[in-house]
């Protein structure tokens, strides 16, 4: 049986934006402060709702796991493209690809979910007020954020097998 035409891929190439050179340090300090205020507003709201025992609720829960996810989600393309726009070899391993990929698919994926959870959290509180507490237990919140974690990573991990 013969082989028919195989090509091994190692790497990608990263081609970027299409900026001048001349403007290269100005995009990324552009880049990098808002990469940085992304990382520092999310650890704020974090850390105010882990420190304040009032926020300590349904929506609280929802929006630290919505800000972490955040965080991460910025934290997986944002240090490659500066890295790709300081140094003179733009590509990434085939490896690496599909692990960005997959951390892509899962907080992009993780965001949508928690949305959702938190938009019936909203709709519990607005359409019935007086059962929102029996209604949005701690377990439920809990079973909420730990389901759109187990959906996230079986569809991330899905579509990164299938590449």
């Amino acid at each position: 049986m013969t082989e028919g035409n195989q090509t091994i891929i190692s790497k990608f190439l990263l081609l970027g934006l299409p900026i001048p050179p001349e403007h290269q340090h100005l995009f990324y300090a552009l880049f990098l402060v808002m990469y940085l205020t992304t990382v520092l507003g999310n650890l704020i709201i974090i850390i105010l709702i882990l420190l304040d025992s009032h926020l300590h609720t349904p929506m609280y829960l929802f929006l630290s796991n919505l800000s972490f996810s955040d965080l991460c989600f910025s934290s997986v393309t944002m240090p490659k493209l500066l890295q790709n726009m300081q140094s003179q070899d733009p590509s990434i391993t085939y490896v690496g690809c599909l692990t960005q990929m997959y951390f892509f698919l899962l907080f992009g994926d993780l965001e949508s979910f928690l949305l959702v959870a938190m938009a019936y959290d909203r709709y519990v509180a607005i359409c019935f007020p007086l059962h929102y507490s029996s209604i949005m237990s701690p377990k439920l919140c809990g079973s909420l954020v730990v389901l759109s974690w187990v959906l996230t990573t079986f569809h991330a991990m899905l579509h990164t097998l299938l590449m």
